[in-house]
């Protein structure tokens, strides 16, 4: 068999067959074209034919046609220019057209390592060599593709609709390539709101999202704080090299409640007289205060009596637990103590709750009252006329708090003459009457005597008067002692 290529078609000669019974035994002849090799060629041609066969015996042979690559052949024409000593009595399949001793097959396909056979019958003719010539033609199609791709980027963001501002601010950032292709280089950038920032103090993230294949995320979170309250919008961006963007926002209101605590009383309060206080909370912010406790600490000097609302008192303290107080709401509690200290007192209390403290505070004024006991007696009586009579003075201070520039003045009857004075204080006389100069203080429980020594001049029962005066009475008291002279 000879091969040989003729204008682009493989051109296959068969040569002389020696004859035997057909079907009992067959020859192949093959080749792979283009190179004869099929591990790089693209079509092998085979005919197959009996070894020989009986002069006028019925006889038929193949010609296949096998691809040898994995794309589909198309376009094959098969010509056969057959045997000139046989006589062609059928074919299969038939032949696209046929001219006296050739016939041509049109094949649209083979596929992809696909077989296409053609059988030809008929009958040998007289002794001698039958030669059979395929001329094969075909198109090789190869098509190259560029694949044409739209990334595309996507950005969602997510935050909390209402945070307390003294919680943190979870965010969460996921940006998508929902598109075909490879998004390349991708950022994303989050400026955040005036008055957040992250917790090292930047005002805003950068996330490198690298590069995103076709339907490929990656998720970003940060952690960021409130520095006031209100309703912020929070615009994170995307972009990518070949100028693809995208944004997302998300909406967060910081709440905060805001705590007002005033504590109301009295000014004043006398020694050992009760004082009761009222303390109102009040919720100012736009969240509810929640654990809200209330202390007051009571200050030395005053002693724990009562308190309303189920009010604990411990070390020093009275406590009264709250739990909830709404935006806009108040509440109100008492405390009652008892004073045992002359002084000015300052009372202090907190309201503290989960975002939220507040102070305030009252003062109270101890005072004492002072309460002087005037008592004037003669330590001798009667008194013999020309002798001396004492009379003892004494200022008692039964009250609470000191009396202050204590005055005493005598009256001496006329019946009886000056001899000598003496007390705690420098004593002066102006006619019948001797006075003290002032006592600057006397303390609570305290006692200031006086002496005055006078003369009996003639018979007669007198009354000696004593007067005394002090910053705290509003009036002055007097009192006499009676005294027979004889």
């Amino acid at each position: 068999m000879k091969v040989m290529h003729c204008k682009g078609a493989l051109l296959l000669l068969v040569g002389t067959l020696s004859a035997s019974a057909f079907g009992q035994s067959s020859m192949t002849a093959r080749q792979a074209y283009p190179t004869g090799d099929t591990r790089t060629s693209i079509l092998m041609i085979e005919r197959i034919a009996p070894v020989d066969v009986r002069a006028g015996s019925a006889m038929e042979y193949r010609i296949r046609l096998t691809n040898l690559t994995d794309s589909p052949l198309t376009g094959i024409e098969l010509t056969e220019r057959l045997p000139g000593n046989f006589t062609a009595e059928g074919m299969s399949p038939e032949p696209s057209s046929r001219n006296g001793g050739e016939a041509v097959w049109q094949i649209a396909r083979i596929d992809r390592r696909g077989v296409h056979d053609v059988t030809i019958r008929g009958k040998a003719g007289s002794s001698g060599a039958i030669e059979g010539c395929a001329t094969v033609r075909l198109t090789t199609e190869y098509c190259g593709a560029t694949k044409i791709v739209q990334p595309a980027l996507q950005l969602t963001k997510e935050a909390p609709p209402e945070v307390m501002q003294c919680d943190p601010i979870p965010l969460r950032i996921v940006v998508t390539n929902t598109g075909t292709g490879v998004a390349e280089k991708v950022q994303v950038t989050d400026t955040l709101p005036d008055g957040w920032t992250t917790t090292g103090g930047q005002t805003e993230l950068t996330f490198e999202a690298g590069n995103l294949f076709a339907g490929q995320s990656r998720e970003f979170t940060a952690t960021v704080r409130a520095a006031r309250t209100g309703n912020f919008t929070n615009t994170a961006s995307a972009t990518e090299a070949g100028g693809l963007s995208a944004e997302a926002t998300a909406t967060t209101r910081v709440v905060k409640p805001a705590l007002q605590l005033s504590k109301q009383g009295p000014d004043v309060r006398y020694l050992g007289r009760p004082a009761e206080f009222t303390l109102t909370v009040r919720n100012t912010g736009d969240a509810v205060a929640r654990n809200l406790v209330v202390t007051d600490t009571v200050p030395g000097g005053l002693t724990f009596l009562a308190a309303s609302d189920g009010g604990k008192y411990a070390n020093g303290r009275v406590t009264w637990r709250l739990g909830e107080l709404p935006a806009g709401q108040s509440r109100s509690v008492t405390v009652k103590l008892n004073t045992f200290q002359i002084g000015r007192m300052e009372n202090t209390a907190r309201a503290e709750a989960y975002c939220a403290n507040a102070d305030a505070r009252a003062v109270l004024e101890v005072r004492g009252i002072p309460a002087l006991l005037l008592e004037v007696v003669d330590l001798s009586d009667p008194i013999e006329v020309g002798g001396n009579v004492t009379y003892e003075i004494t200022v008692l201070n039964q009250g609470s708090a000191a009396g202050t520039s204590i005055v005493i003045r005598c009256q001496i009857p006329g019946e009886q003459s000056y001899i000598s004075a003496d007390g705690p204080t420098d004593a002066s006389t102006s006619g019948k009457v001797v006075t003290f100069a002032p006592l600057a203080s006397l303390a609570p429980k305290a006692t200031a005597k006086y002496r005055v020594t006078l003369k009996a001049d003639s018979v007669q029962d007198v009354r000696f008067g004593v007067r005394m005066t002090a910053d705290q009475l509003d009036s002055p008291v007097e009192e006499t002692e009676s005294t027979h002279q004889y």
